[in-house]
């Protein structure tokens, strides 16, 4: 009987706690959407396998020394993972139209309008002395850069500023990167008519060879000698487009765009899921970082569609605002919305 009664206490299920059951579900949730909604699988399936992974009682595979503790450890904290992933991203990019029409640089411009105004937010909410929910200026900065939609960007700045918030600032801005489909669209449609989602653009001219070389060496150069701790980032990633654009080294591009950031995003997946436990994530300070990143993230989004239509207003060659959505993230996800309410406008259009 003692031995029945030891093996029940040693299995998951006597040990499970109500925050670990309720992570549960949210992490069965999030693969739900990846599965059943289409959500951003590459992301929100190994996100939300991490989770129930992190908060199965006994497992240990988040806690010091388990499986995705080890990952955390070397990808995370060290960056490693983040530039790795731009770098495979810059692979993945075409900046062709943007050289051609070099204004839309501005609506990335604007799309970052979240990131400030969240700042200015968290400090605000800092000075009110809540408990659990006091910002540094560091802090603060490290939640505000969830507003540029772009998980490797928020990793790579936090793991600098506030590396104390990590883990929650990586979960919010893989999720909200994951959940781009549901939460953008409202915003567009609101701050957009029928015909204006349905322009159509051109390239304006063609961009040889030779500029789209010479642009991430000089974009590198730029950035590296103006703002030296952005290099890193902006470096791999521009590293990853010389690959692209170059001609000459095809199978390291295509390693870069495929392989290489399949089995990092695959790491990193699983590492953001770790940091759902209940332990790290059901806290005060999580969610109100939760809060203000979806602020960001909505602010931003709509300030890239409001700079295209004001544009619109004194161009020529006409915007589609949708545009200025994308221009919240560096990854594509943003960028894949915003074609797909384009189309529901103009099934011709791309």
């Amino acid at each position: 009987m003692e031995t029945l009664l030891n093996l029940w206490h040693s299995t998951g299920i006597f040990q499970l706690e109500a925050g670990q059951a309720i992570m549960l579900v949210v992490c069965l949730g999030l693969i739900y959407l990846a599965i059943r909604k289409g959500f951003e699988p590459l992301l929100l399936i190994p996100i939300g396998f991490g989770g129930v992974l992190a908060n199965i009682p006994g497992a240990g595979m988040a806690e010091a020394g388990g499986l995705l503790d080890l990952l955390y450890q070397i990808g995370l904290p060290t960056s490693v993972f983040p530039l790795l992933i731009f770098m495979g991203v810059g692979a993945m990019t075409d900046f062709g139209p943007m050289l051609a029409n070099p204004k839309t640089l501005l609506l990335g411009a604007a799309a970052q309008f979240g990131i400030f105004g969240t700042l200015l937010g968290a400090l605000a909410i800092g000075s009110l002395g809540i408990p659990g929910l006091e910002f540094t200026l560091r802090e603060a900065a490290s939640i505000a850069i969830i507003g540029g939609a772009d998980g490797p960007t928020s990793i790579f700045v936090t793991s600098r500023l506030a590396p104390e918030l990590l883990g929650p600032i990586a979960v919010a801005a893989y999720s909200y990167m994951a959940l781009v489909p549901l939460i953008q669209p409202p915003i567009m449609r609101a701050l957009t008519s029928e015909q204006e989602r349905g322009i159509v653009m051109t390239q304006l001219r063609h961009v040889s060879q030779t500029e789209k070389i010479v642009f991430p060496l000089v974009l590198t150069l730029l950035i590296g000698l103006l703002l030296p701790d952005a290099a890193p980032l902006v470096g791999m990633f521009a590293f990853g487009n010389l690959m692209r654009e170059c001609g000459v080294v095809e199978r390291l591009a295509d390693t870069s765009r495929h392989t290489l950031i399949n089995m990092v995003t695959i790491a990193l997946g699983l590492t953001v899921g770790a940091k759902l436990s209940a332990d790290s994530f059901l806290q005060v300070k999580t969610l109100g970082i939760l809060l203000l990143g979806m602020l960001a993230f909505s602010a931003g989004t709509a300030a890239g569609v409001i700079m295209a239509k004001t544009m619109n207003l004194f161009s020529t060659h006409k915007i589609n605002p949708l545009i200025g959505s994308a221009g919240v993230s560096a990854v594509p996800m943003a960028a894949r919305v915003s074609n797909k309410v384009g189309l529901e406008a103009n099934p011709q259009n791309f």
